[in-house]
């Protein structure tokens, strides 16, 4: 592991009584890099997101943020956290949800959320009720709020589930100009096509990292012409470890 990482961890486990929920995680995570965690649901992604911004304790091992044990909570303003399930607030509208977040981490910059609200194109319906949103407008919400305090690191768990192909793409792309600002990003997927967008991925089955690599390596280590066969081999021969 990089002693500049912005995100370490060491040997990491989580158990749910007899559930193994994460087996023995460690990863390295530097400054500016889009990080995917790639695997199938129930193979440990959310439980390890949990883990890392202090939603849950380790059974055993060790993590670090922005050179930071943790739990701790004087890095949580640094850090960005998008949850699968909306955690908006339905009686408040798009820009109180956003000036919410923003004020609670202490960020005050009423031009910095003009800003954020533009960026994922919901100026027109700043002044809505959350409740009056699609899924989609509200997936938008969501990366707003979660940007609104200018986090250093951002934990995104499924960002673009359940929106449509082309918002996919603005996300990404937004993904994309965070990381070359020197903004970390850890995203959560199952959607293949996703994975080649990331810098970095960490393919995760039954809470086990089984590879990591860039979507070339990975490709080239198994010789399959796609991620999602290459991923299926990985998991092959982590069933076969798993057996002896």
């Amino acid at each position: 592991m990089t002693t500049d990482a912005v995100l370490q961890t060491n040997e990491l486990h989580k158990r749910f009584g007899p559930m193994h929920a994460v087996d023995g995680v460690s990863l390295s995570v530097g400054r500016g890099e889009i990080y995917g965690l790639l695997g199938p649901n129930g193979s440990g992604k959310t439980t390890l997101i949990r883990l890392l911004i202090g939603l849950l304790r380790p059974t055993s091992g060790s993590i670090r943020l922005l050179g930071e044990a943790v739990p701790n909570k004087a890095i949580l303003a640094q850090v960005g956290y998008m949850t699968q399930a909306s955690a908006l607030y339905e009686e408040l509208t798009v820009r109180e949800n956003v000036a919410f977040f923003a004020e609670i981490c202490g960020q005050n910059d009423r031009a910095w959320m003009d800003e954020v609200i533009q960026l994922v194109d919901l100026q027109e319906r700043s002044r809505s009720l959350v409740r009056t949103l699609s899924g989609g407008l509200r997936q938008r919400t969501s990366l707003a709020c979660t940007l609104a305090h200018r986090p250093r690191l951002l934990l995104l768990d499924e960002p673009t589930v359940g929106i449509d192909p082309q918002l996919r793409a603005t996300f990404w792309s937004y993904f994309r100009r965070l990381a070359d600002t020197g903004v970390t990003l850890i995203v959560s997927s199952h959607v293949m096509d996703e994975a080649e967008r990331c810098d970095r991925l960490g393919f995760m089955r039954q809470g086990r990292l089984l590879a990591e690599g860039t979507a070339a390596e990975l490709r080239r280590r198994k010789g399959t012409s796609t991620l999602e066969e290459a991923f299926l081999q990985f998991a092959a021969d982590g069933m076969e470890v798993g057996l002896r």
